[in-house]
């Protein structure tokens, strides 16, 4: 079986390697960076009901090449979406921050268009990204017996990290360490 991304595998690595140096020497807590899978790709084309091609690979879904950017805090998420904005062309945000979705989930999400490919940016901070990560290992392709308790356990821990999250934002201005 052909690749999805057709010849242009080689070049998403290169450029997914040219954004990690323009991130190098950030003050994050760390940066994850990926190109999906074949089979993830497949999945998410069949899930859209989209030819498993090149072109709806890298035409008309968006996150072939991802980036997770894991902040301190929440103002720092907002500088690197700053930051993001000064440099690429962006072509969608949603903040997921300040409208999180139903289940409880936080991020800032950015699609930017660079060198003719697009690029996914989650920015998050430690607290949302360990609810993600926990959320995931719960209940990612799992039978839950009782789906909808497991489900209002997790909103109520992302609300609680999402506290925690401005308590940690408020204590680091009270400190004076605020940049």
């Amino acid at each position: 079986m052909n690749s999805i991304y057709g010849e242009h595998l080689p070049e998403m690595n290169a450029i997914a390697d040219e954004i990690s140096r323009m991130l190098e020497n950030g003050n994050y807590e760390h940066i994850r960076r990926r190109i999906k899978s074949e089979e993830s790709m497949r999945n998410k084309c069949r899930l859209n009901h989209l030819p498993e091609n090149e072109r709806s690979a890298l035409e008309s879904i968006h996150d072939a090449i991802g980036f997770r950017i894991i902040c301190h805090f929440i103002d720092e998420v907002y500088d690197y979406a700053k930051m993001i904005r000064n440099a690429f062309t962006v072509t969608a945000e949603k903040d997921y921050i300040r409208d999180c979705k139903p289940n409880g989930y936080r991020s800032y999400h950015m699609i930017v268009r660079y060198k003719g490919y697009y690029v996914e940016f989650q920015l998050r901070t430690i607290a949302m990204d360990t609810w993600a990560s926990l959320e995931h290992e719960i209940k990612y392709k799992k039978e839950l017996s009782n789906p909808e308790l497991i489900g209002a356990e997790l909103k109520r821990c992302a609300d609680e990290l999402a506290s925690c999250d401005i308590s940690m934002q408020v204590l680091r201005k009270r400190s004076g360490r605020a940049l």
